[in-house]
């Protein structure tokens, strides 16, 4: 198969497994092909958990969970050095930790305190980590995927902005239909009957990482015109100078959007356009991944949160205000 069949199959094998989060799983694929982390967000028991391990289940990778609490120290993550006897001789080797994987779950990341947060940060961004002043470099395919409830204070720690602005999208997820969720009730139940029981069941096709690095390489060949340039950095211009597209705009940002958010939003406006099929990125796929790539990137002011306004808000507010290019 190639690419755009393999990244199909992928979604559907996903989809048989998480049902009535069609949003979710096509948020994800565009972070795994925009080689970007995600940050997933929800209330508990709406399947973030079950849908990054569906995700890995059907990738030929090494999926590797850490699940985050206040006493995690930053070397149950990184690894660190360990004493060993080899021929007579006391010597240091590293032992890679959790985070040497392919998909990393990051359980509840906001439980651990910042500075176990931060051991994320140099394998996040630089691909690699340093241990005793060596460095050690992540597998070619590596991507986090945090989780965190927004409702649960006690015991937490907020996620430093600048951890926050490592993460490609944060990606909200909702309670499911009541169609789907009957779906729920009878997909929980079948995997009740233990294996063997009423036939063999059907083999899990594993999508090899090549086609995932071929899938990026079309995506970075998707044509982008001027105008479209134009349109994602006028977004993200208005993130930081609210005031000249709306006086009311104003009121409610306090600090916009950094550069990472401009590159985020080319980057899976392009893989949208491969999804939907396009060799050009149009302002609908611009518009389509904005509020996920720029949600966790708007500080808003004290008067947005008097107000209740959340960031998806501001964000609707920007799209009709940034003119659209012809």
């Amino acid at each position: 198969m190639d690419a755009r069949e393999a990244i199909a199959q992928l979604q559907a094998g996903m989809e048989t497994s998480i049902v009535g989060q069609r949003e979710l799983i096509r948020q994800m694929i565009i972070g795994l092909l925009g080689n970007g982390h995600l940050l997933l967000e929800s209330l508990p028991g709406l399947a973030k958990t079950r849908a990054v391990k569906s995700m890995a289940k059907h990738l030929d990778t090494q999926m590797r969970r850490i699940q985050f609490t206040p006493d995690l120290l930053p070397s149950d993550i990184t690894g660190t050095e360990v004493l060993h006897q080899q021929g007579g001789q006391n010597i240091f080797q590293f032992q890679p930790g959790p985070i040497f994987g392919n998909v990393i779950l990051a359980d509840e990341i906001n439980r651990a305190p910042a500075k176990v947060q931060s051991a994320l940060l140099e394998a996040m961004e630089e691909r690699q980590i340093t241990v005793a002043g060596t460095t050690h470099a992540m597998p070619d395919l590596f991507i986090v995927m945090a989780t965190q409830n927004p409702i649960e204070q006690e015991g937490t720690y907020p996620l430093p902005e600048a951890q926050l602005d490592r993460f490609l999208m944060k990606v909200l997820v909702d309670y499911p239909d009541k169609e789907s969720e009957i779906s729920v009730l009878d997909l929980v139940r079948s995997e009740e009957v233990p294996a063997g029981v009423g036939g063999p069941s059907a083999p899990v096709v594993k999508i090899a990482p090549e086609h995932v690095f071929e899938a990026r390489k079309q995506i970075h060949a998707i044509h982008v015109a001027p105008a479209i340039k134009q349109y994602v950095i006028g977004i993200i211009d208005a993130t930081r100078h609210p005031a000249a597209y709306d006086k009311d705009l104003a009121t409610l940002i306090q600090i916009g959007s950094s550069p990472r958010g401009g590159i985020a939003l080319d980057r899976t406006a392009r893989v949208n356009a491969w999804l939907e099929g396009r060799d050009h990125v149009t302002p609908d796929d611009v518009r389509a991944t904005a509020h996920a790539v720029l949600r966790h990137r708007l500080i808003l002011s004290y008067d947005a949160g008097a107000e209740g306004i959340e960031a998806d808000t501001v964000i609707d507010t920007i799209l009709e205000r940034v003119a659209v290019p012809a």
